[in-house]
């Protein structure tokens, strides 16, 4: 799998090695990595085209090895602006020989107000891109993750989620508990495997 080019962040064209790398996280841990191989070209245009239009500072979550961070760049995220938390080890060690000028933390999603409080960020969260995997995760910890993002995202803005379920990856009733929406915005049938793209925005009162 090829990922988006051109960023003028130092990022080695390693897409090789990289996939290797995700691979194997796979093979290890095959349940927090849902997928043998990054996402695609499909399923990444569909992500990018969620964001807002003014889109100034973003987080992104569960990186992998970097094909969204990649495509954020060349999107016009301004390295000073891209916050990447990544709680995988191997992962967050590749991403930081790929990302050498991005402020990238090995870290858990759920502590993002405090990981957000301490980075250097030109303004407030326009938008959190994730990559998390959400389906595999107890109710309790998927709760935390997002009241620890709507905790920093700005009004109006929202949490930008991938799926492989045809079925919003948050259950209704955790989002009617946190008064959250789940819409679907894209499907990226070519994607291996097939994945759907979602926002999950506050709801309106």
């Amino acid at each position: 799998m090829s990922e988006p080019e051109g960023s003028g962040v130092s990022a080695a064209n390693h897409d090789h090695p990289a996939a290797w790398a995700f691979f194997l996280q796979w093979a290890r841990h095959p349940l927090t990595t849902a997928s043998m191989v990054p996402s695609g070209r499909q399923l990444t245009r569909q992500m990018m085209r969620q964001l807002p239009a003014d889109a100034r500072c973003v987080v992104e979550l569960g990186a992998g090895t970097g094909v969204f961070t990649q495509a954020l760049l060349t999107q016009g995220i301004s390295p000073r602006n891209l916050l990447v938390v990544e709680l995988n080890p191997e992962f967050h060690a590749v991403l930081c020989r790929r990302f050498q000028q991005l402020q990238i933390i090995n870290g858990d999603a759920r502590d993002l107000q405090g990981i957000v409080a301490g980075a250097s960020l030109d303004g407030g969260i326009d938008a959190v891109v994730s990559g998390l995997g959400f389906l595999a995760m107890p109710r309790e910890i998927q709760k935390q993750i997002l009241e620890a993002v709507f905790a920093v995202l700005g009004k109006g803005r929202s949490l930008i989620q991938f799926t492989y379920g045809p079925k919003a990856p948050i259950p209704q009733d955790l989002l009617e508990e946190l008064g959250l929406t789940a819409t679907r915005v894209g499907f990226a049938p070519l994607n291996l495997p097939p994945a759907f793209v979602y926002k999950l925005s506050r709801r309106a009162d």
